[in-house]
């Protein structure tokens, strides 16, 4: 269940990156944030492996499934899937600039068919109780809302026509997405970014839409930066700064508690000790889950979400080094070599880092 009376502080969703794995990792440094799925689409959900798609653990919750569509009926039966999976809500993208995506008919180019998205996030409604949320872009192209009145009201009339439809939430990704010419990349970086506008956006939405609730997204680097834009929005959400750095992640439920007053963390030893006893507990349910389903194990499969977890510690390059050879990840393959894979990788940074799994 998430918390609608408290301001959300959410992980992004990430193609190759929120998977299970990273989510799981990711929960065991916040309690309060909300997690997303890397973007599903409907028709794999339809046509594909379900449980490969939707299968995790239950540690992750609040988690969010997003999906990439824009059928209303695949998109419906979608929903239902995420609903029989327990996932707390679901999220349609509406702002990944890729082509391959756009080939879909999905992502930001979504944006130029609002009343196609409406009908996606009315027919999802209709057949779930969780809520739907929709994650944008603030324009397309050359669209310029910060000073172009027709632009301004083409992304106000976007979020006007979801919320109508019964979208919860819309996360706005405050810079435009360029459809063609930029690469996914590029489309982080290269059109400016417009907090203004997309805090604009929000007081206005919610002058007919009052409990509609809107987050910023693109850019969002530290939690002094998100406490600094606190009172302009109803959550934050952080995409690669918190993969890349995910010691940021354990000031969270402090910045959520304390209302944005509280944006800095402590990451002690007797943290970085918890932390490694909770990866490897989560590690060893995954072996035991893949044991029981008869599917390879590689520990790698989690290590590679971990590794900016030790930056700017002495000792973090060779900590790294540890957790990427690929020859030592394949020869983990019993419960107490996971264990000892962990300690020893800890380590590499020193003899602080030693941390007792068995009395844990």
């Amino acid at each position: 269940m998430i918390s609608a009376a408290k301001k959300r502080l959410a992980v992004a969703p990430m193609m190759e990156w929120t998977d299970r794995h990273c989510r799981s990792f990711h929960r065991a440094l916040t309690k309060d944030a909300v997690l997303y799925t890397e973007m599903v689409t409907a028709g794999a959900l339809i046509h594909g492996d379900v449980p490969r798609h939707l299968d995790y653990s239950g540690d992750q919750h609040p988690v969010v499934l997003q999906l990439g569509g824009s059928e209303p009926s695949y998109l419906a039966k979608a929903a239902e899937l995420a609903q029989q999976w327990a996932y707390d809500e679901v999220d349609l993208n509406c702002g990944c600039p890729s082509e391959r995506v756009q080939r879909g008919a999905f992502g930001a180019c979504l944006m130029a068919e609002p009343q196609l998205v409406a009908d996606c996030v009315m027919a999802m409604k209709a057949v779930v109780d969780i809520p739907i949320s929709v994650k944008h872009r603030l324009g397309l192209d050359s669209m310029d809302a910060a000073s172009s009145e027709a632009d301004y009201q083409f992304a106000l009339n976007f979020i006007l026509a979801v919320a109508d439809a019964g979208a919860s939430q819309v996360t706005i990704h405050a810079r435009n997405a360029v459809l063609k010419g930029l690469s996914p990349k590029e489309n982080r970086s290269k059109p400016p970014l417009c907090y203004e506008v997309a805090a604009k956006l929000r007081l206005d939405a919610q002058k007919q839409f009052p409990n509609l609730k809107v987050l910023l997204n693109g850019g969002l680097e530290t939690n002094e930066q998100i406490a600094s834009h606190w009172d302009d929005f109803d959550g934050f959400m952080v995409g690669r700064a918190a993969y890349h750095f995910p010691a940021m992640l354990l000031g969270w439920d402090d910045l959520i508690s304390s209302d944005g007053e509280v944006a800095g963390y402590l990451f002690s030893e007797t943290e970085w000790h918890r932390i490694q006893i909770s990866l490897v507990k989560q590690v060893q349910a995954w072996f035991d889950e893949c044991q029981a389903k008869k599917k390879p194990f590689y520990i790698g499969a989690f290590t590679r979400h971990i590794l900016g977890l030790a930056h700017g510690r002495a000792g973090s390059r060779y900590w790294r080094q540890r957790l990427s050879d690929h020859h030592a990840l394949a020869k983990v393959q019993s419960k107490a070599e996971i264990a000892d894979f962990f300690l020893n990788a800890s380590l590499t940074l020193g003899d602080w880092a030693a941390f007792d799994f068995e009395s844990a």
